[in-house]
């Protein structure tokens, strides 16, 4: 006899695949903030502050202190300027990497595509984490470059696919993966 599934075992299932998956994550994370208290909160950078940049920044800001913003218009960093007036100003991100390095945990990069695999890189060679708008790279060479440089700095890094990126669709995978579907 067959073992029906109902909509309740699903999202039962799916919760704990889902929580699974961030506990096993949490080392990498707790490894690279181990020298950080734990009640303090990150400091991030954002190279590229308009357009999707403007969403990438603020939900930045809101889980950690946005300390420095980079734009290579004035117009878009004046904007975000007005919102996070803390956030020192910068219009070449590799000025503002050499600047803030030591003060900076992690990096968001949402400027246009031929810049991404550039300021990426930079920020994983200081040891950043790094969240990068698509598309990663221009080739695929480019991208397992990055790849291989995040494993040589230990850092974690994620490349903004917003629709495979959210939690629901990560603890469907974790679920399928787990043998529950």
């Amino acid at each position: 006899m067959r073992h029906r599934t109902t909509r309740r075992n699903l999202l039962k299932y799916t919760a704990a695949a889902g929580a699974g998956f961030w506990v096993v994550g949490l080392p990498t994370w707790a490894d690279e903030l181990a020298s950080k208290s734990p009640n303090e909160r990150v400091n991030v950078a954002s190279i590229g502050v308009g357009g999707k940049g403007d969403g990438d920044s603020e939900q930045a800001s809101k889980h950690a202190n946005l300390i420095a913003i980079c734009d290579i218009d004035d117009t878009r960093l004046a904007s975000k300027s007005q919102r996070h007036p803390k956030a020192e100003k910068f219009t070449d991100f590799r000025k503002m990497l050499d600047k803030l390095g030591k003060e900076i945990d992690a990096v968001t990069v949402s400027t246009p595509d031929h810049t991404h695999a550039v300021a990426t890189m930079m920020a994983i060679k200081m040891g950043k984490g790094v969240y990068t708008q698509k598309p990663l790279s221009h080739d695929v060479w480019e991208a397992r470059q990055l790849r291989l440089a995040a494993r040589e700095y230990k850092v974690a890094t994620q490349m903004g696919n917003q629709g495979t990126a959210r939690h629901k669709f990560r603890e469907g995978v974790e679920a399928i993966r787990a043998g529950f579907l």
